[in-house]
């Protein structure tokens, strides 16, 4: 077997607690189950991981709420980390002075996220009321000091038919680069599944012309665990086939590579995806989706045809 590929990031949870709710939260009860790291703890950690990167992105939980961010995003600095990523839900970046102690403290790029395009059905979703103001004030501060943004938006049943409308808002906003990403059946999202977990048949026309307002703009656009028979014409936007070799350092577990993970623990493959042209490309979906809807829904596609041009440059298809 061929050696894993190096690793190119370092994704740090530096504790469960959050400030949101979410219906659709992969990580479910994990703020009652473990405790949040001191400062100590998550040095610890920063320093394992310089071993193997000098990218890293700080997640939780929440991060923002925590007293020694800056602090912590300072140490990282100092151990050489050349790109430090914030992954939060925003809420506290609403407050510019936060924002610019970050910068000031070394983080490189913001990732915010963004579920409804108005008020009523982001805060519904992250079960916290003004988070959904909160969250565009945050974007653009963000935008205001320079800064690269780059937001993620979780597709579920509430939302999936405005993400047109959410894209239009993210490019008015000004964001670098948005993705829309399938909801992860785990944790919460598990919990209320056929309340939260669209099919994806449905969502398929809405994710295409989401993509086309991003592309339209000449923004940064990118898809999460949709398979490509839903992908037609848009291939060269799923996401995993950009993202970077990463090691999750959680504390009480590790994931040495997490693209090893989703190929061998996280997604699946159905009983025709063999017949599929896409098939060596494709992750399939998260396994816990056709587990419960079963895999009718995924047609395998005979050829390359209708594929995005660039996906196969000086091909003609």
């Amino acid at each position: 077997m061929a050696d894993t590929p190096q690793t190119e990031r370092i994704d740090i949870k530096t504790g469960w607690n959050c400030n949101n709710r979410c219906l659709f939260c992969v990580q479910g009860n994990k703020r009652a189950q473990y405790p949040t790291k001191d400062t100590a703890e998550v040095f610890k950690l920063l320093e394992e991981g310089r071993r193997d990167a000098d990218s890293i992105v700080f997640t939780g939980g929440e991060v923002t709420i925590r007293q020694d961010l800056m602090e912590i995003v300072a140490y990282a600095k100092s151990l050489g980390y050349r790109s430090i990523q914030i992954q939060t839900n925003g809420r506290m970046l609403a407050y510019k002075k936060i924002c610019e102690d970050l910068i000031n403290a070394g983080a490189t790029e913001f990732s915010p996220a963004l579920h409804g395009h108005t008020a009523a059905l982001h805060d519904y979703l992250v079960h916290a009321p003004g988070a959904f103001k909160q969250t565009v004030r945050a974007i653009a501060n963000l935008k205001e000091l320079g800064q690269y943004v780059l937001t993620n938006s979780v597709i579920c049943r509430a939302n999936y038919r405005h993400l047109p409308e959410l894209a239009t808002l993210l490019t008015s906003l000004g964001v670098d680069q948005y993705q829309f990403a399938f909801v992860h059946p785990l944790g919460t999202a598990a919990e209320l599944f056929t309340s939260i977990v669209p099919r994806m048949s449905l969502i398929e026309p809405f994710v295409h012309r989401g993509l086309d307002v991003g592309i339209k703009a000449g923004r940064s656009v990118m898809t999460e665990a949709i398979p490509y028979c839903f992908l037609k014409g848009y291939e060269i936007f799923a996401g995993e086939r950009v993202v970077p070799r990463t090691k999750i350092l959680e504390g009480h577990v590790t994931i040495q590579d997490y693209t090893v993970h989703r190929l061998t623990e996280g997604k699946a493959k159905g009983p025709r995806c063999a017949e599929c042209a896409f098939n060596d490309m494709c992750e399939g979906p998260w396994h816990e989706y056709p587990d419960k809807y079963g895999w009718d829904e995924f047609e395998p596609r005979r050829d390359f045809s209708g594929s995005h041009p660039d996906l196969f440059p000086g091909v003609k298809l």
